[in-house]
């Protein structure tokens, strides 16, 4: 979560001061949204209920170190996801300075920062949750989620 309003800013170092704290987000895609109707993705990840975020608000000063926590993702007590942030591709202070460039971002806004491997969509077959499916994601440090699906009407 961003602390203060920022664009333009000129480095890594300057972002990493303007991070307000990190907190676990399930970040869900509708994929048929995303594939069978084409376009831009962002439309499969704005459904109701959707960017579940928390339990909590972590400050950096209550991190050691953000970029090695360990992070795990399971469906139906079967775990899907089991890495760590050291292997995210973009690291927090680099995505802010990276959009800084292009928009301003805002007090309260929240980056999210991406998915290990063990994507259902990525797998073969492909798994996708569905009604009645229970999920449980924690990263070190930061809390537990857990949410059980059932069809929206």
């Amino acid at each position: 979560m961003v602390r203060k309003d920022i664009l333009y800013l000129e480095s890594e170092t300057e972002a990493n001061k303007s991070i307000a704290g990190y907190c676990v987000m399930n970040d869900l895609s509708e994929r048929e949204f995303q594939i069978e109707r084409g376009g831009q993705w962002v439309k499969g990840k704005s459904c109701p209920g959707f960017s579940l975020l928390g339990p909590y608000l972590v400050t950096p000063d209550e991190i050691d170190d953000v970029k090695n926590l360990k992070m795990q993702l399971s469906v139906n007590e079967q775990i899907m996801q089991n890495s760590s942030t050291s292997m995210m591709i973009f690291k927090p202070d680099f995505l802010l300075h990276y959009i800084t460039q292009f928009m301003q971002l805002e007090a309260g806004d929240i980056i999210s920062t991406g998915t290990p491997a063990g994507v259902g969509l990525g797998m073969s077959p492909q798994k996708f949750i569905l009604p009645g499916d229970s999920v449980k994601l924690s990263i070190q440090n930061l809390g537990t989620q857990k949410q059980h699906f059932i069809a929206y009407k």
